[in-house]
């Protein structure tokens, strides 16, 4: 087992290291001991979790993410915690919690958005306090290093130095060499449903420490405050919205990429390419896995009936921790007919004017729709807001939206959907300022 390195290696009390510093190198030595050892279970973590660093770190993630201006079930924002507590003894006072063992996680206050595309489908999410919030922020900095010793390569969501364009990448890589076959699948309410026992079970893997297990436990059962005031128990799920959830998710859908992912691994009947050809030729089929969070595809080398039978597979192995495929959008397609998959719609068709096919990536309809009624919601004629904040929310969306889907063919997607925010801001001018066409041509 590797000998415990001092935390601020090379750090002496003329030179003090900074918090971000102090987190980065304790994170670093959680992820080579985990890497070391894949049957470690490290206890003593609960220091880590409310060393002070760690705290000061976690408070600032949490004030520069986009929720800092939402409150929780205490009405409390991170600028009312800045202004009316102060920042050193908010974390103080929740360091000492912590520490006396007093601090217990508030329910999480529900909010229901709609979900994209304008399918009028509402999506809920829990939105903790701020204390909840930097409490998980700091799990968050202790456990990922540990448990993105054991993740696999075919996972991609929410994980570090990993995006969505890696994982479209990825099938693209394999749609060219045979993998034509796909099961597109869709987990049902995934986020709602993950079995609580299942979970802390995998968690216990790797952490022994009790007192971060307890930690963790008690924000999967604080409770949702819904948004007509009742209080709510939680059996099963963790919260969308809670900065540990996703953390959470992606150590129970682990359990999928072991098993689908098990074969590639050395040793495995699919470890390299002369197993892979050894299989095809008698009749076996290969197949890869890629997973963004709870969406994910399965590229099978094989037949229709291999795709078919490797869905029953998954179903399998999902269901012991509480989850279930959904029976309406899962499907089993080919290539030729392509899919969506997180925005992108992947296709193997033949190069127009030519006998050669290629694996091609195009926008989907949904993201194109609902970027479009974003730009009709912020140029309404009725829009009373300021033209500059206007031009500026329009401006992030547009340019985010093209910075996603840069590498994907948009045909002539970008210049209408430029073209439409243009005339639908020229309207909104000639509204409230009552111009005639030949001034706005001027």
């Amino acid at each position: 087992m590797p000998k415990d390195a001092p935390l601020n290696r090379g750090a002496t009390p003329e030179t003090p290291v900074g918090p971000h510093r102090r987190v980065s190198e304790m994170q670093a030595k959680l992820h080579r001991w985990a890497a070391a050892d894949a049957g470690r279970r490290f206890d003593d973590l609960f220091n880590f979790v409310h060393d002070p660093a760690t705290l000061t770190v976690a408070f600032d993630r949490v004030a520069g993410n986009i929720g800092a201006r939402t409150a929780g079930v205490d009405g409390l924002t991170v600028a009312d915690v800045e202004q009316q507590v102060g920042v050193p003894g908010f974390l103080d006072d929740l360091r000492t919690r912590l520490k006396q063992g007093s601090f217990r996680p508030l329910p999480v206050r529900e909010r229901k958005i709609p979900k994209p595309g304008g399918s009028g489908k509402v999506r809920s999410l829990g939105i903790p306090t701020v204390a909840d919030r930097v409490v998980q922020a700091a799990l968050k900095l202790v456990l990922e290093p540990i448990f993105e010793a054991d993740f696999e390569p075919v996972s991609y969501g929410f994980r570090p130095k990993r995006r969505a364009q890696d994982a479209i990448a990825e099938i693209h890589y394999f749609g060219t060499r045979g993998y034509r076959w796909v099961l597109d699948a869709d987990i049902e309410a995934c986020f709602d449903r993950i079995d609580h026992t299942a979970l802390m079970d995998r968690v216990r893997l790797r952490v022994r420490d009790k007192r971060v297990l307890t930690l963790v436990k008690a924000f999967l059962k604080a409770g949702i405050l819904t948004e007509l005031g009742d209080s709510k128990e939680t059996f099963t799920g963790t919260p969308q919205g809670g900065i540990l959830s996703p953390l959470l998710a992606n150590i129970a859908l682990a359990v999928l990429d072991e098993h689908v992912h098990g074969p590639w691994k050395p040793g495995g009947t699919m470890a390299t390419e002369g197993k892979r050809q050894y299989r095809r030729r008698k009749g076996l089929p290969t197949w890869r896995l890629v997973r963004y969070a709870d969406d994910f595809v399965v590229l099978v080398h094989g037949t229709q009936d291999d795709t078919q039978a490797m869905r029953e597979d998954v179903a399998g192995v999902l269901a012991p921790m509480g989850l279930r495929l959904s029976e309406a959008k899962t499907q089993v397609v080919h290539m030729v007919d392509g899919f969506d998959f997180l925005g992108f719609r992947i296709q193997w068709r033949r190069k127009r004017g030519t006998n050669k096919w290629h694996v091609y990536t195009f926008i989907a309809d949904r993201p194109i729709r609902s970027l479009k009624a974003k730009i009709r919601a912020l140029t309404r004629r009725t829009s009373q807001q300021d033209l500059g904040y206007v031009l500026t929310r329009l401006n992030l969306a547009m340019h985010g939206w093209a910075n996603y889907f840069r590498h994907a063919v948009a045909k002539n997607t970008f210049a209408m959907l430029d073209s439409l925010a243009w005339w639908r801001i020229v309207r909104m001018m000639r509204q409230r300022h009552h111009w005639r066409w030949k001034d706005v041509r001027r």
